[in-house]
């Protein structure tokens, strides 16, 4: 079946995408990478692409876009949560669950989630992890776990101030140590009772 020149660059351009990084591009990412003047142009070759036999997509997932000559096996559907401040902490409505109901699904390959259970993703406000390469915007890949190692970044429930945040834990004498990415920003100490590792930061998905 032929396909126009531009619907082969759009297809060009959603291997290397998923090569490169593991998951899909969005709309907007395709019409930036592509030249095209407007996600709708986009919006409108993915439809005929999809009729064509050439992609897949689910409406209900974020990031779906998937190519028909590859295989679907090894993908992870990864609930998008809510937001995590990298830089002050911000609150979140309890501190033994997110949300019940994702904001969106994100559809993942297992070498980006590396195969791991438990895995949900939270987008980043914030610059406090900036050397980190954790920026503002920026979607991080969060495995449940209530322990880490120290330097490791993690979300970390703050007890009393009941809040959220996204640091480096240090576990020193009779404290907590939250250390941001940051140079300009000072670290946060906390008795160990009054902090609770939600989980670990196994990735990042960044905006382009």
């Amino acid at each position: 079946m032929a396909v126009s020149n531009t619907r082969l660059r759009i297809l060009n351009f959603i291997r290397k995408f998923l090569d490169e990084r593991g998951y899909a591009p969005t709309v907007r990412d395709i019409a930036r990478g592509c030249n095209i003047s407007t996600p709708s142009v986009v919006q409108h070759h993915l439809n005929t692409l999809e009729r064509q036999g050439y992609i897949h997509r689910d409406p209900e997932v974020f990031r779906s876009i998937q190519l028909a000559e590859r295989k679907r096996e090894g993908i992870s559907r990864v609930p998008l949560l809510g937001t995590i401040a990298a830089g002050e902490p911000i609150p979140v409505p309890t501190s033994d669950t997110w949300a019940t109901i994702p904001e969106e699904t994100l559809q993942l390959t297992d070498e980006v989630t590396q195969g791991k259970k438990g895995v949900y993703a939270l987008k980043v406000k914030g610059i406090s992890m900036i050397d980190a390469f954790v920026d503002d915007g920026d979607i991080v890949l969060i495995q449940q776990t209530s322990t880490v190692e120290d330097g490791e970044v993690a979300a970390v429930w703050l007890k009393i101030e009941q809040e959220v945040t996204l640091k480096k834990v240090y576990h020193e004498a009779g404290r907590i140590r939250l250390q941001p990415a940051n140079r300009q920003m000072e670290p946060m100490y906390y008795k160990p009772e009054d902090v609770e590792v939600q989980g670990k930061v196994i990735g990042v998905l960044r905006k382009l």
